[in-house]
């Protein structure tokens, strides 16, 4: 059950009523529709064989020139051109492709093989060009309600695209995602329950005489000794998180969907396409994690799981509650989040006071530490990450790889297997970018995802990103992405990795390239 409104209520709530508005068992969308639009025109010679832009020497002026209104009066001096060479892409983004229509192709001079690729930014949040986020509320089971948020749906022909967040946050991280994307796609991005905004509504357990403090606060929820009716059973783990992603687009989105995840929304996404193929168009892997639990599964290993008298239920037994306060004050202290974000973003100039304040919200909620020990003690799912991954073989599901290389949890290595085991799969390898590359390096992500999704929507017909005219990469080739972020350029590197790709071969070269090295220094 969906239940919409709209108001122009302000996106941020106070930290401690948050959680009181879940409570409350409201069901809204909040949105901010924009104001303006801001059109521009890009003039550009097209590659006929590839549809891709090329710019020369003197197109490089025009582009200078751009943003400075004096484009226009360039036009003449773009010798060369001859008639019919010239497009015009008009749209709204501050970026030097915008629209939608195509993407930015590669960079090159003289016809010789692109090293740079230029392209766009994200929408100008200036010009209000930005597509509006609703902030939902879906009713999934009594007393546990599923946070979403959404934007771009009234691109009712374009297909749709579901975010999955990793462990700790919630939709709010894919912000950058729905802003963007929302401008071409139906976007959703949902928060896993026991996470962000989907902690439970209620306490979970009756609460005792012994729990209430005498100033009369709120008990920690989950810590009684008896369980509510509704929580008979809950537990947060990768079976509950899956069942919530199939009625999720079952009852809400309504159609097979393209499934996005980083982390362990990674791993979820896998998890749920190998179990739901008739629901799944394809799977992007940010950095996912290639496991995820420690106790057995209850299905899967029954005599090994009876060993274990606890995995994840309510209430949460007397020994587990003094483990949970101890760890929790440790983890959900200001400075132990921001330490943790540190480690996870290559680049600390990234602004992430946004990410860090919605964090800190979350552990305020009175469900929060509970919550946190459930999905600890959460056993395994039925299915490994490996065996995800041949399922979705099996079933044809389309799978993207895209892995920040400076990631200090889940190493490159981590994607090399995958795409072993996978040769087909494009593999993206984004340098310098941490454990978060969709919030790190947005540009980067959201064109590529965009480029696959067009090659997948296409049949092949419109190539992978970096690719011109759907040529076959055997090992490898690497492109410097730019794009303008804050007035300058900045730039990325990204490595393509083809179907023939080896670990052992990528170690060879890396030895001989040492070994180069040492010869040129002797």
């Amino acid at each position: 059950m969906e239940i919409l409104t709209s108001s122009t209520a302000p996106r941020s709530l106070d930290v401690n009523l948050r959680w009181k508005l879940a409570e409350k068992g409201s069901n809204s969308c909040r949105s901010k529709l924009p104001t303006s639009r801001e059109h521009k025109s890009l003039f550009a010679r097209i590659d006929r064989r590839s549809g891709s832009l090329r710019f020369s020497s003197a197109d490089k002026l025009f582009l200078k020139n751009l943003n400075r209104g004096e484009g226009s009066r360039l036009l003449d001096a773009l010798g060369g051109l001859q008639k019919g060479d010239l497009k015009v892409f008009s749209g709204n983004s501050s970026s030097y492709v915008v629209g939608g229509e195509e993407d930015v192709g590669s960079v090159t001079e003289n016809g010789e093989s692109p090293t740079k690729v230029l392209i766009p930014g994200l929408p100008d949040e200036s010009n209000d060009y930005n597509a509006p986020i609703s902030s939902c509320f879906w009713e999934w089971k009594p007393k546990l309600s599923v946070h979403y948020e959404k934007a771009g749906c009234e691109n009712v022909k374009s297909p749709p695209v579901l975010f999955l967040p990793g462990f700790g946050v919630g939709s709010f991280h894919y912000e950058k995602q729905l802003k963007d994307l929302g401008r071409d796609y139906r976007v959703w991005a949902i928060d896993f329950l026991g996470q962000g905004m989907s902690l439970p509504v209620e306490n979970p357990t009756l609460v005792s005489k012994q729990e209430v403090t005498p100033e009369g606060k709120d008990p920690i929820w989950g810590f009684g000794d008896e369980i509510e009716p509704w929580a008979n059973k809950l537990v947060f783990s990768m079976d509950l998180w899956r069942d919530q992603v199939r009625y999720f687009i079952e009852e809400v989105i309504g159609e097979p969907v393209y499934v996005v995840g980083n982390s362990l929304g990674g791993f979820v996404a896998l998890y749920f396409a190998a179990s739901n193929p008739q629901l799944v168009k394809g799977v992007t892997l940010l950095n996912a994690t290639p496991f995820w639990g420690f106790l057995p599964n209850p299905v899967r290993s029954p005599g090994l799981a009876r060993i274990f008298p606890w995995s994840g239920t309510f209430p949460l037994p007397a020994n587990v509650r003094k483990l949970t306060e101890f760890f929790w004050q440790k983890i959900s202290d200001p400075k132990s989040i921001a330490e943790i974000l540190k480690q996870v973003y290559t680049d600390h100039s990234t602004n992430i006071d946004k990410v860090f304040s919605r964090i800190l919200e979350i552990t305020q909620h009175p469900a929060a530490a509970a919550s946190f020990a459930s999905i600890m003690f959460a056993p395994r799912g039925q299915l490994s990450f490996r065996e995800t991954l041949a399922g979705c073989k099996m079933s044809d599901i389309p799978i993207c790889l895209m892995y920040g290389k400076e990631d200090p949890w889940v190493k490159p290595v981590w994607g090399l297997q995958v795409k072993q085991q996978v040769p087909e799969a494009p593999y993206y390898e984004i340098s310098p970018a941490g454990h978060c590359p969709h919030d790190e390096v947005p540009e980067v992500v959201n064109y590529l995802l965009r480029g696959w999704i067009k090659n997948l929507e296409s049949h092949g017909s419109v190539a992978l990103p970096l690719l011109d005219d759907a040529e076959v990469v055997e090992n490898n080739i690497a492109r410097d992405l730019e794009f303008v972020r804050e007035g300058s350029r900045k730039s990325v590197s990204v490595r393509f990795f083809g179907s023939r790709f080896s670990i052992w071969n990528r170690f060879r070269s890396y030895i001989k390239s040492q070994f180069r090295k040492l010869q040129t220094k002797s």
